[in-house]
């Protein structure tokens, strides 16, 4: 069974090759910032987190379906597509990718509780036949320790980690010692729900371990 990435994220493909998964990548073509705008519009509403991520990641998946049809037409697997937003205070926040604003933000969040919103798209994709999809998002608390000195902020920030990544953290190197507590899916806040996946592929009659291309061996 083969599997297409639509991302190029260093977190998701990694997360999928955790999981035994060695998917092919493709980066999708899609405006995002012009794909939430016109649905605003059309709408007049500001879309949430949840929505926000679920129309991103179905437009991403899409997408690469798209391509796939014209470049790969005899392509049998699945296509996954993704997107992340991490909320605080009702606030969302992106990648601060200044210093002076991951220093901030840093500091208001020791000690509290933000949502990662992480939403996911899985397409079947056959010859001759009609792709079909599951979508789902998932959601994961992140609480951040309160004791977090002023001098852990800079030097954090001084590494440049938690410039280019949304909500100015991670949970999976640098960043996961000042994190105490995740109530969700854990890979959720790395970038995607395994777990949701699983639940979404089976959705699509395709067993888990049919997508693995590396088994442990004893």
């Amino acid at each position: 069974m083969r599997v297409c990435l639509a991302s190029t994220s260093p977190a998701r493909l990694m997360l999928l090759r955790q999981a035994g998964i060695e998917p092919a990548t493709r980066a999708p073509e899609v405006d995002e910032e012009a794909v939430i705008a016109a649905l605003e519009a059309e709408e007049g509403r500001v879309l949430p987190p949840d929505e926000h991520v679920l129309l991103l990641a179905r437009r991403k998946a899409a997408d690469v379906v798209a391509t796939l049809a014209r470049l790969e037409p005899d392509f049998d697997g699945i296509v996954i597509g993704g997107d992340s937003m991490f909320a605080f205070d009702g606030e969302v926040l992106g990648k601060p990718l200044r210093p002076d604003v991951a220093t901030a933000r840093w500091e208001r969040m020791r000690g509290g509780t933000g949502i990662l919103h992480s939403g996911h798209s899985v397409i079947r994709v056959r010859p001759g036949t009609v792709a079909q999809e599951a979508y789902a998002v998932a959601d994961a608390a992140v609480t951040f320790a309160d004791d977090i000195t002023a001098d852990e902020i800079a030097a954090y920030v001084g590494t440049g980690e938690p410039l280019q990544v949304a909500g100015a953290f991670t949970v999976d190197s640098l960043g996961g010692p000042f994190i105490t507590r995740v109530d969700g899916d854990p890979s959720t806040v790395v970038g995607m729900s395994l777990s949701t996946l699983r639940r979404l592929v089976r959705e699509l009659g395709v067993a888990w371990p049919d997508l693995w291309t590396t088994r442990l061996t004893s």
